[in-house]
């Protein structure tokens, strides 16, 4: 048994045999079709059997799943406009944002979007998060009290496609720092975070959808492998690559090989809300200020009509630790009530404002707030 993975370990013949398989359509029947080895999803239903089988294809299935039409056209304009707002200002500011895979400026991109998203427009905000798809298949893959984080991206005419890699959280760490991590952390990775993209404009090829190599999440030593060149060379020749309308939604185990494909359209810029979603278990990879959203949102939530669990899902903290154990004392069960109890509490109990944000406060410095400090003792003499 292999314990720690080396390039030695990364046979292209055992590559091959994983992701030349076909994927059957008999083992996802409530897949609509089965385009180029990916299950489409055209409806959704929070149902055990969906949650199941969403699960089974991230994991020992193709490593993606598409949803066309998962979003309302009208919800994605509103959100687009902010998106554009946030990146003119950026712009107008002189900020050229990073990339992980591509060169600074080259694309646009805004970091955070989440918190800057939810304080602009809550109502938007409210609108967009409510969506039942990414409920239903980011509580099919991590569970309960999962973590949202947002990155809009925008890969302007003639942007150029990315090296073919795996995702956060070893696939943002060089060949070498990977191989520190023995054999059961590479094995347990892909299961803390959920990859997304929401299509914001329309997509055909020609404008450089991601490119995906379906089954490849399921080679063991893949954070190794993506490294090799030979795996690269392989990747450019055996790539899937889907076309996308606006408001379709892609989802993929962050160990599938992929990268973003060249933008080779006249003028189309391309927008996807690229969507990383962590476990409770795990550590997110941007820093998001929940607490600024559930201020800004909870008004709306109030009157809003669409699923409100949703939204604070996708907004508030949803599990209790870390915590400051002295103040934030698990009283009457095994843990603090968290943000999103507190706030599903409030709505429930139609607090007015001004109460919930003292609560909310209040609950911040218990779990964050520290005691003071033992008296000083005198040293020995």
């Amino acid at each position: 048994m292999t314990t720690w993975f080396t390039p030695d370990d990364c046979r292209l013949t055992d590559f091959r045999a994983l992701v030349e398989q076909t994927t059957d359509p008999a083992d996802y029947p409530l897949a609509a079709r089965i385009e180029r080895n990916v299950p489409i999803y055209e409806t959704v239903a929070d149902t055990v059997e969906m949650r199941t089988e969403l699960a089974r294809a991230l994991l020992d299935g193709p490593g993606i799943v598409v949803f066309p039409h998962a979003f309302e056209s009208s919800i994605v304009d509103r959100a687009t406009a902010v998106f554009r707002d946030l990146i003119e200002e950026q712009k107008a500011a002189g900020l050229a944002a990073g990339d992980h895979f591509a060169k600074p400026g080259a694309n646009d991109r805004v970091w955070g979007a989440l918190d800057k998203f939810a304080v602009r427009d809550p109502d938007a905000f409210a609108a967009y998060y409510a969506n039942e798809t990414l409920a239903v298949i980011a509580d099919a893959w991590l569970g309960a009290g999962y973590q949202v984080t947002s990155q809009v991206n925008v890969v302007n005419p003639g942007g150029t496609a990315q090296v073919a890699h795996r995702d956060y959280h070893l696939g943002f760490m060089s060949q070498e720092q990977a191989r520190r991590y023995p054999a059961h952390v590479h094995a347990l990775s892909p299961v803390l975070t959920l990859q997304g993209a929401v299509a914001h404009v329309d997509m055909p090829v020609e404008t450089g959808p991601t490119l995906y190599l379906p089954h490849s999440q399921k080679y063991p030593a893949g954070y190794v492998a993506f490294h090799q060149p030979e795996f690269s060379a392989y990747f450019e020749k055996n790539y899937v690559q889907l076309p996308l309308r606006k408001g379709d939604a892609a989802f993929f185990n962050p160990a599938l090989f992929h990268g973003a494909g060249t933008n080779r359209s006249a003028g189309v810029r391309r927008m996807a809300n690229l969507l990383q979603v962590s476990s409770a278990f795990g550590r997110a990879m941007e820093s998001v200020d929940r607490t600024a959203m559930c201020r800004a949102l909870y008004p709306v939530l109030r009157s809003f009509e669409g699923p409100v669990a949703n939204v604070v899902a996708a907004s508030a903290e949803g599990y209790a630790f870390p915590t400051n154990l002295d103040r934030d004392q698990p009283i009457g069960g095994l843990a603090p009530e968290t943000q999103a109890g507190l706030m599903l509490r409030a709505l429930a109990e139609k607090w007015e404002e001004a109460e919930f944000a003292a609560e909310l406060r209040a609950q911040q410095v218990r779990r964050s707030g520290t005691v003071s400090a033992p008296p000083s003792i005198e040293p020995l003499r």
